[in-house]
């Protein structure tokens, strides 16, 4: 065998030990009862130990320095890149750090959900505080004396820095202050005022789940607090939440983690369990997720079939016809949840959260200080209070998690989802006609066939670029929002 092929051979494994993990993460949030937590959290632990330790195996810079990497194909050089990559990073971390940081997050988890129920931030703190320690001495391990931040932030989107995401984001937020204010300043639909009964909403998402095109028999839909997707290849989970005067929560928590879901469903097999088997970064994973979610799943032309099949599962529920029903759909109005924020007003959490994060690990802000932060932060961009702990701090996993650095990627997904919407409309003159019957399969293909069936084999905006046709820019994104609610 080649040293390239005992090095895929041992990334393999890797890469299995991998999903194992992932899966106790689903089922942590999903299914583990809550008195196995302490146990859990050593589990974690160990696991991470044994990741840690092959991800940075001394026998991985040997094969690599053997390679001639000129000899390889697309997918060899991709390989190589990827790991490469992995081992240069995870090297930089001193092993009982990304093992403090594994119990540490799955401890910090279980504290956030009891917390978010009770409206407890001061029981939150101490481990708020000991994740922001460990993720600083992370990010300095990872900087090695460049930016903190971007070192977290380039593990979720690698090749790109804080600052050029700040760029994007001033030049968005003029527009979407704009646009809100506009809307916001006319006539909005009434919100539903019904009951949903919840076995029928999770009836309704699971077949809006096969339909926008996630392939059941190798996956699961199931119930979680913070809705997630997880794995890879042959088993990709997701879970969704139900709400019982809001089953609007459920439909598209549903139809944007298909989204995630199924872009790693339909990733090509040959590329099963090795680096290229999975999202090119959290930014083209979003991207996939809020297209079908938004551009797709709250498009003029599906929420007329959607509006039916909400008739069908529950009778009259108060919205007199499609149009009514699309405006309601698309509703803007004041709120704290960023999951549940509309298109326009989505990207204004993000902002928040992403110059909450840069101060924090810059040391400029520490656990104690943040609900302050928040609150004061969220006032002054939406122009009213929050009025409780899980409207606010307390609504998000992703801090207790340990995911530092992710927020960005959101909103990059956005920009993302924006410039492939403009060219698959443009390549796909009859899409609205197979939306409004319910037909996905044109859009869902147009999106496995351009992007979903390269995996990581290529780099994030080179991906967006060779599917769309243009640069990554926020103008194709603010160009479909004005448009949109422009004519609310």
């Amino acid at each position: 065998m080649s040293a390239y092929d005992d090095l895929i051979a041992f990334q393999r494994d890797t890469e299995a030990l991998g999903q194992v993990a992932g899966r106790l993460s689903w089922d942590q949030e999903t299914m583990m009862p809550d008195g196995a937590a302490p146990q859990r959290a050593e589990e974690f632990a160990a696991m991470e130990t044994v990741l840690h330790a092959r991800r940075t195996d001394a026998r991985i810079g040997e094969w690599l320095a053997s390679i001639d990497e000129a000899a390889l194909d697309d997918v060899g050089r991709a390989n190589t890149r990827l790991i490469r990559r992995s081992f240069e990073r995870n090297a930089k971390v001193p092993a009982e750090l990304a093992k403090k940081l594994a119990s540490a997050s799955s401890s910090a988890q279980r504290k956030w959900v009891e917390a978010r129920a009770n409206e407890d931030v001061a029981g939150f703190l101490p481990v708020l505080s000991e994740m922001i320690t460990l993720k600083r001495e992370e990010a300095a391990a990872l900087a090695q004396g460049g930016n903190a931040y971007d070192a977290l932030l380039d593990d979720y989107e690698p090749h790109t820095s804080s600052e050029e995401v700040a760029t994007i984001f001033d030049a968005m937020r003029p527009r979407l202050v704009a646009l809100r204010d506009k809307v916001m300043g006319g006539e909005q639909p009434e919100p539903l005022a019904h009951d949903f009964d919840e076995q029928k909403q999770m009836r309704l998402a699971r077949k809006l789940a096969k339909l926008f095109g996630y392939n059941m028999a190798n996956g699961r839909l199931d119930k979680a607090v913070h809705p997630f997707s997880s794995g890879s290849g042959l088993d990709v989970r997701v879970t969704t939440r139900t709400a019982l005067r809001d089953p609007f929560n459920c439909i598209y928590s549903t139809i944007h983690e298909v989204g995630h879901g199924s872009y790693e469903q339909n990733i090509d097999s040959a590329y099963l369990l090795t680096p290229l088997g999975q999202g090119a970064s959290l930014g083209v994973h979003e991207s996939q997720s809020r297209i079908y979610e938004n551009q797709l799943g709250r498009s003029r032309a599906f929420t007329g079939y959607l509006f039916g099949q909400m008739k069908d599962s529950f009778g009259d529920f108060g919205v007199a016809d499609e149009d009514t029903f699309y405006k309601t759909v698309n509703r803007m109005n004041k709120g704290f949840i960023r999951t549940e924020a509309d298109e326009v007003q989505y990207n204004l959490h993000i902002m928040l959260r992403f110059d909450l994060e840069r101060d924090v690990i810059a040391g400029n802000l520490e656990a104690r200080d943040l609900e302050e932060a928040w609150n004061s932060r969220f006032e002054a961009d939406f122009g009213y209070g929050v009025d409780k702990p899980s409207n606010g701090l307390l609504q998000d996993v992703h801090w207790s998690a340990g995911l530092w650095g992710y927020f960005p990627t959101y909103s990059l997904g956005n920009v993302y989802a924006g410039c492939l919407n403009e060219a698959m409309r443009a390549a796909l003159p009859e899409l609205d006609a197979g939306l409004a019957k319910g037909d996905l399969k044109a859009s869902t293909g147009w999106l496995k066939d351009n992007l979903q069936r390269h995996g990581g084999l290529m780099k994030p905006r080179d991906l967006i670029e060779n599917a769309s046709g243009m640069v990554p820019s926020e103008a194709p994104l603010l160009d479909y929002l004005e448009g949109k609610f422009g004519s609310f």
